[in-house]
């Protein structure tokens, strides 16, 4: 087992790229991380913005736990803690490691919809409220970063009213296992 807290202790944006190409499961089920977007405590569109609240407590915890919260009422999302108050949202993966039950999990099987979307990443994975804060570097958790670097890009984040143009959110270069295309990509590494 490997501590990850050092990775996670910096900012969230330079973890959001670098996360890029990181192989994620839960209990063994999951794949390659291809998409992420980085919030950051000034940041008005991050959940930390207006300060600590029961929902976002573990924003505000120890580096390298996880942060899920429901969105809209409706779906589990998954975010890896940064430095306090900062997160990076996990928004796709290529799914590698039990699709059966990815599949069975979400009742669809076309691969390029399992993982497209945090709320989808959350449900393929059986990812809920009762595994908030927890530690990555412990069950049901694994997280092994990519040997070497992937090529990346950046672009705008999606899904949010406030702070759009930062570009924030990360994939994987050629991956057509993303939520959403990217408009204006600008190509890193």
């Amino acid at each position: 087992m490997t501590d990850l807290t050092p990775f996670f202790s910096r900012s969230a944006v330079g973890v959001a790229r670098d996360l890029i190409g990181a192989t994620f499961t839960v209990d063994g089920v999951g794949g390659i991380i291809t998409e992420t977007e980085a919030y950051e405590p000034d940041d008005p569109a991050s959940h930390s913005f207006k300060g600590i609240t029961p929902r976002n407590r573990a924003m505000f915890g120890p580096p390298a736990h996880v942060y899920i919260y429901r969105s809209y009422g409706i779906h589990w999302c998954v975010n890896f803690v940064c430095l306090p108050g900062s997160a990076v949202l996990i928004r796709a993966l290529q799914p590698l490691l039990g699709l059966e039950t990815m599949i069975a999990r979400r009742g669809r099987s076309e691969p390029l919809l399992l993982c497209a979307g945090p709320g989808r990443v959350a449900q393929a994975l059986g990812l809920d409220g009762s595994m908030d804060g927890r530690p990555l570097d412990q069950p049901p958790f694994s997280l092994s970063l990519a040997d070497d670097p992937v090529a990346t890009v950046a672009g705008e984040r999606i899904g949010i009213t406030k702070a759009v143009d930062l570009p924030w959110r990360f994939g994987l270069l050629g991956s057509r296992h993303i939520s959403k295309r990217f408009k204006h990509p600008r190509e890193l590494n």
